[in-house]
């Protein structure tokens, strides 16, 4: 039943996302801001979808922690069920990206309308000036920011080395910094197929304050925490 529920799932994203992504290039003379809510439709029909053929669901632990004025996500990657479910869970927001994801067709028409921060990893130094130009601008239009520290997805119970671009950026603009740790890795796993029936946990921590402090050591604040959460959320298989 995995396997066949998993299949209906692939089958219903491309039947969704072909129209959508035409409808979605209808959206490129609006403002970045309603372009955003029409194209972010697109990930709230998925997982309603992923809700009905794969019986996955979530559930949100700390909404209040969430600041009013735009801050800096930095979160746990560990599938691609995050990008989706942040749109539904965060204000509007804009991801830092590689830029090779906007060259694939459809999705990544999709995610280029959606105004996102898409750096070439191979021009570290370029990469940060754009970062730190771009990420103010989108933070003064009402966006938020959302980084995967780790820079790539990591299977459950695993780490990488947390890179501090996130908290240098938000350092530079004042705004806070919100931890989000979570185990969609145990469901939805890294370019898999099958998805598995359950609840994903998506847990938001207390807002990290930046300003005047040295991004090194936010960056190892926000590690601390998401990596504590994470032995909870992701614990070891039991012998």
């Amino acid at each position: 039943m995995i396997v066949l529920r998993s299949a209906l799932f692939a089958v219903a994203l491309v039947l969704v996302t072909l129209p959508y992504a035409l409808l979605c290039l209808t959206t490129i003379p609006l403002a970045r801001m309603t372009r955003y809510r029409v194209i972010s439709g697109w990930s709230k029909i998925m997982l309603a979808v992923a809700r009905v053929t794969c019986r996955l669901d979530y559930r949100v632990e700390g909404r209040e922690n969430l600041p009013s004025t735009p801050s800096v996500i930095l979160s746990k990657h560990q599938s691609a069920w995050e990008t989706l479910a942040f749109q539904t869970v965060f204000p509007p927001q804009v991801h830092v990206l590689k830029k090779e994801l906007l060259w694939i067709p459809f999705f990544g028409w999709g995610l280029a309308m959606m105004s996102p921060i898409a750096i070439d990893r191979a021009k570290t130094r370029a990469a940060l000036r754009q970062l730190a130009r771009l990420g103010k601008e989108r933070i003064l239009q009402g966006f938020w920011v959302v980084i995967f520290p780790e820079g790539t997805r990591v299977e459950p119970g695993t780490r990488r080395k947390y890179q501090p671009g996130g908290a240098w950026l938000a350092a530079q603009t004042g705004a806070p910094v919100v931890p989000v740790a979570h185990n969609a890795g145990l469901y939805w796993g890294k370019n898999a197929f099958l998805k598995y029936p359950g609840t994903i946990t998506l847990r938001i921590g207390p807002p990290i304050a930046t300003q005047g402090r040295d991004p090194a050591e936010v960056t190892a604040e926000v590690e601390r925490w998401i990596e504590r959460q994470q032995e909870e959320l992701c614990p070891p298989p039991s012998n």
